[in-house]
């Protein structure tokens, strides 16, 4: 199984998960909101022109996905690994 590539900001404890392959340059031409109140969260889907699901945002990220996927990911903040 290929794990997908993750990125995380723990400054803005935001993560995005890419959900395509990784030397490819895609860019979002929609953004579907999800902000499930049950959830206390925002999560973001991104799709491109064709309308493939091409990454996911998840706000409160913490509280959200597993530990070990937020040490693992790709750091973005100043702390970064």
């Amino acid at each position: 199984m290929t794990g997908a590539r993750v990125s995380y900001d723990e400054t803005a404890n935001a993560a995005y998960v890419y959900l395509t392959e990784p030397r490819a340059r895609v860019t979002s031409a929609r953004v579907y909101p999800c902000d499930p109140v049950d959830v206390d969260g925002m999560i973001n889907l991104d799709f491109d022109e064709q309308g493939s699901l091409i990454g996911i945002e998840v706000l409160s990220a913490s509280s959200k996905l597993p530990e070990y996927l937020l040490q693992s990911a790709e750091r973005l903040d100043a702390d970064g690994a």
